[in-house]
């Protein structure tokens, strides 16, 4: 098997040869009369292993490619998608996006991007290191991360899994302005997932480790003993009477707080007026040393881009400094909805980075004081049109600074507008794992309910 050539290490089709496909689709799109056209062609390749208890419980090997045409006649639009690359496979999308288009009433507001906001020089932001891993290694891996999970204490007595997962890809776009482009990337993570159990019950967590560069990784030994050490300290769990009281979110749940912020100003949300953040521009809405930062061409971050998806070039700017909203986030059709122009992300936002403040994590809990530090969430419920935020969480209970106890089968609510104004810390403990980066985040007050 370790001769094997896996996923990760066969070449990826040429890029050159993706920018043929987009330009043979546009000009198919030419011949059966569109106004415009865009496309999109990538190819993504694969390795997956998960490991349970020293046995392997899954090996994958992923190859996916795939062609997608939105046609446009005057402003009615079609769409069509396939896996095929063969001439007639492309002829057939492009006439069911044609049938579709010819059968769509017009909207005023879609069309491509307009021709001067395309990228002119894409830059290279080193997104793209193979892992030369086989799926022997990768077996290799992930056991040594479960093992260094198992072996920490006796009381983890079980494991959910240790796994190692790299993928690499190439993908090119273009339009009928002119535009072609493209870029490789790989992503490569590893992962564990166990169980601790002593008198007072059993309690699971995990860990991961996730980079454009497998040498970027955490090691396994340290992975696998991270998530050992975060289920031991949830033993003993207990839960809370009903209070309102500081609360203090862990790093990687601070992010997601982000992401309802970046979901309330996404054009979609805003036009169709579905936001507790509606016509906020330029006005407050988190306290004044809060900054957030957009940079899409950090270096091998994990959400950089030269483009968004539509071929606009993406830029540095700042969504929100001195805690007022600076910007939405818009694609083509969003901002003609709203009467603006796109911001580029077209797919998504690139590397939000929330500036972080002077202080660690013992320092924060010293600010809370006496309040809940929440490292777990549960459910869903959260309203995007009212703000409204109930969710179930598990964590500590912290006393004059210090931790008393695991805590969990609560739940924590408040509303999102009031919890943005109320933040009163942004930690230096960033989480720098995905497409948001951000510290612990100290909200003045919520409500956590309980027995």
């Amino acid at each position: 098997m370790s001769d094997t050539i896996t996923p990760t290490t066969a070449p990826l089709p040429a890029q050159e040869q993706l920018e043929t496909l987009v330009a043979d689709i546009l000009a198919e799109a030419r011949a059966q009369g569109a106004t415009s056209a865009e496309a999109a062609v990538s190819f993504g390749s694969a390795l997956s292993v998960t490991v349970r208890l020293g046995e392997v419980e899954t090996l994958e090997h992923h190859r996916q490619r795939g062609l997608a045409v939105t046609i446009y006649f005057g402003q009615s639009r079609g769409s069509a998608s396939t896996a095929d690359w063969r001439p007639e496979a492309i002829r057939a999308s492009v006439q069911s996006a044609c049938a579709i288009a010819r059968h769509t009433a017009a909207d005023p507001c879609a069309g491509l991007a307009d021709p001067d906001r395309l990228a002119r020089a894409i830059p290279d932001l080193d997104l793209y290191h193979p892992w030369p891993l086989t799926a022997e290694e990768a077996i290799e891996l992930a056991r040594e991360c479960e093992a260094a999970a198992l072996g920490l204490d006796p009381r983890i007595r079980n494991s959910e899994g240790g796994s190692v997962a790299s993928h690499a890809g190439v993908m090119v776009y273009g339009n009928s302005h002119g535009f072609c482009g493209g870029y490789s990337t790989t992503r490569h993570s590893l992962s564990c997932s166990v169980i601790a159990q002593d008198e007072s019950g059993m309690q699971s967590n995990h860990w991961y480790t996730v980079a454009r560069n497998g040498n970027d990784l955490e090691t396994p030994v340290v992975v696998g003993q991270k998530a050992a050490r975060r289920a031991l300290r949830r033993l003993g769990s207990r839960r809370l009477e009903t209070r309102q009281v500081p609360v203090l979110f862990a790093p990687e749940l601070a992010r997601g707080l982000i992401g309802h912020f970046v979901a309330a100003i996404r054009g979609g949300a805003l036009y169709r007026k579905a936001s507790f953040l509606l016509d906020r521009l330029d006005t407050p809405v988190f306290p004044a040393f809060v900054t957030i930062r957009e940079r899409p061409h950090w270096p091998r971050a994990m959400a950089s881009a030269p483009f968004d998806s539509e071929g606009v070039a993406t830029a540095d700017r700042d969504l929100v400094s001195g805690g007022v909203l600076r910007g939405y986030v818009l694609d083509s059709y969003s901002a003609r909805r709203l009467g603006m122009e796109t911001t580029g992300n077209a797919g998504g936002t690139h590397n939000l980075i929330v500036e972080p403040g002077p202080l660690g994590r013992e320092a924060l809990l010293r600010q809370l004081d006496t309040g809940l530090w929440v490292t777990e969430l549960l459910g869903h419920g959260v309203n995007p049109v009212t703000g409204d935020y109930s969710r179930g969480a598990s964590g500590f209970w912290v006393e004059q600074g210090e931790v008393r106890f695991p805590v969990h089968e609560i739940t924590i609510a408040g509303n999102l507008d009031a919890m943005f104004k109320s933040i009163v810390a942004v930690g230096n403990d960033v989480d720098a794992r995905g497409g948001i980066r951000c510290g612990s985040l100290l909200v003045e007050r919520m409500t956590v309910a309980g027995e």
